[in-house]
């Protein structure tokens, strides 16, 4: 698609390092001159905003619904800021990572955020898309200051030095519904990739739980489990509480941990079931949420044991240093009984992990606690080989099907990074769209523009946003 694209007849030189060379009718301005700071306060009963990296400005209800972060708001919001639609925000410890964008919400944010409004006509939806470039994020960054990256801040006065490409109001406009028609194109082909994907995952799923309840042979003997959410199982198996089977997080990081200690951190948003669904974050302790304490090793499992409905599981297959889980996980360490791979197995079965799910207490953030995990049952081969068989069995009859999930994975990347070249061509004028004509899209698409991936992290530093307050 990109390819038809052509560049403009004419380019000048604009001065700015971060831009390059602009259509030659471009101008180049400092924020200064395109932006007033909006500080507009007491309006305590507005909806609360967040300013987050993947999806831009959302309502601080969907972050709370779709993450394990917690509301950390001030009581007293007399000093929040006054968010319109159109107006762009963006978070000072994250514009440098890309917390920044437009919003088409009234609501409130916090102290420690700046809100700016365009002076002139301008298109908001055009710096939109300008500013979430890794061009002008990694400018954003130059412009930050503090002590280490994870303390960096993007003021307003610094924001506002910042120079600009400022295309005329109507190609502003031409190039905001240029890219809304793309962004659309590539959601629809992402959500079908996703649904191909989820197909694929349930025919794995369906192998594994049939493996793991039955065994490998069609006409084994079977008998009473004793456990009427486990049924039968084969004559042979054994039963008994995980807690006999598995150390249940036997390994916590100390309270005393160097400030320093630099670590990955899984939490729930970057765990799916039997597959991390996203890169982990790298923490440093001093810096890190208070529940970054379970330290994993080869041959662990984790299973999510707080919003249990997730089926967040995964199993530790290779040598790894300085992973620490949330403790919304139970990390579970095999004992010599049961196979480790095997039990990474049985837990992500659908026959487990619904018990999990039906044993957890609570209706927004359903858990389950540790000792009530210890106690539920597994039904299981006492031979380590037939462990292991099933676990062969279980990889050669997924191989197709992983391979056609891999494939799709990559397709999902590389449209996106298509459509991050895009916008980042079109934005800063490497390419000419004014002749194109652009078809008319319909609501709900544009509503999704920026919701691509269900499971994509939402790194917003909720629990750190009132950390730098306004000056």
């Amino acid at each position: 698609m990109q390819n038809s694209l052509k560049p403009y007849p004419e380019y000048k030189e604009s001065g700015v390092p971060w831009l390059g060379k602009i259509p030659e009718h471009w101008e180049c301005l400092p924020h200064r001159a395109v932006f007033s700071e909006v500080k507009e306060q007491n309006h305590i009963n507005e909806q609360l905003l967040s300013v987050t990296i993947a999806k831009g400005i959302i309502p601080q209800s969907n972050l709370l619904a779709s993450t394990s972060k917690k509301d950390s708001s001030n009581i007293d919001k007399s000093k929040y800021k006054l968010v319109c639609p159109k107006d762009i925000a963006y978070n000072k410890m994250r514009a440098w990572q890309g917390a920044i964008g437009v919003s088409k919400h009234r609501g409130i944010v916090s102290p420690a955020y700046v809100v700016v409004r365009l002076r002139n006509h301008h298109n908001p939806n055009y710096f939109h898309y300008l500013f979430r470039t890794p061009l002008f994020i990694k400018e954003a960054e130059r412009w930050s200051y503090g002590i280490t990256p994870d303390m960096w801040s993007l003021r307003p006065e610094h924001f506002k030095v910042i120079y600009t490409c400022l295309p005329k109001d109507d190609e502003q406009t031409q190039i905001a519904r240029f890219l809304d028609w793309k962004n659309a194109q590539i959601n629809r082909f992402i959500r079908n990739k996703r649904r191909l994907i989820e197909v694929l995952k349930e025919q794995k799923q369906s192998i594994i739980n049939q493996a793991v309840t039955r065994g490998l042979d069609p006409k084994v003997k079977l008998k009473p489990s004793g456990l009427e959410w486990i049924g039968d199982m084969p004559e042979h198996w054994e039963v008994a509480p995980l807690k006999h089977l598995a150390s249940i997080n036997a390994r916590v990081l100390s309270e005393s941990t160097d400030q320093n200690y630099t670590f990955k951190y899984f939490d729930i948003s970057s765990v799916g079931t039997g597959c991390l669904s996203g890169e982990p974050e790298t923490l440093r302790f001093g810096q890190a949420p208070s529940r970054a304490r379970r330290i994993l090793k080869k041959g662990d499992t984790i299973l999510s044991t707080v919003r249990t409905y997730l089926k967040a599981v995964y199993y530790v297959s290779d040598e790894v240093e300085d992973w620490i889980a949330s403790t919304g996980f139970a990390a579970l360490t095999p004992k010599k009984a049961i196979y480790p791979p095997f039990l990474g197995l049985v837990i992500q079965s659908d026959n487990f992990i619904n018990r999990v799910i039906r044993e957890s207490i609570g209706v927004a953030y359903p858990a389950i606690a540790e000792t009530k995990l210890g106690t539920l049952h597994l039904a299981y081969p006492e031979s380590i080989e037939e462990q292991q068989l099933i676990l062969e069995h279980v990889a050669n009859s997924s191989k197709v099907i992983d391979q056609a999930i891999s494939r799709a994975e990559r397709e999902i990347a590389l449209m996106r990074e298509y459509r991050t070249r895009l916008i980042a061509d079109v934005v800063t004028g490497q390419v000419d769209v004014r002749g194109i004509e652009v078809p008319e899209i319909a609501e709900d698409e544009l509503l999704a523009l920026d919701d691509d991936s269900a499971d994509d992290v939402i790194d917003e530093a909720i629990e750190n946003e009132e950390t730098e307050v306004e000056e």
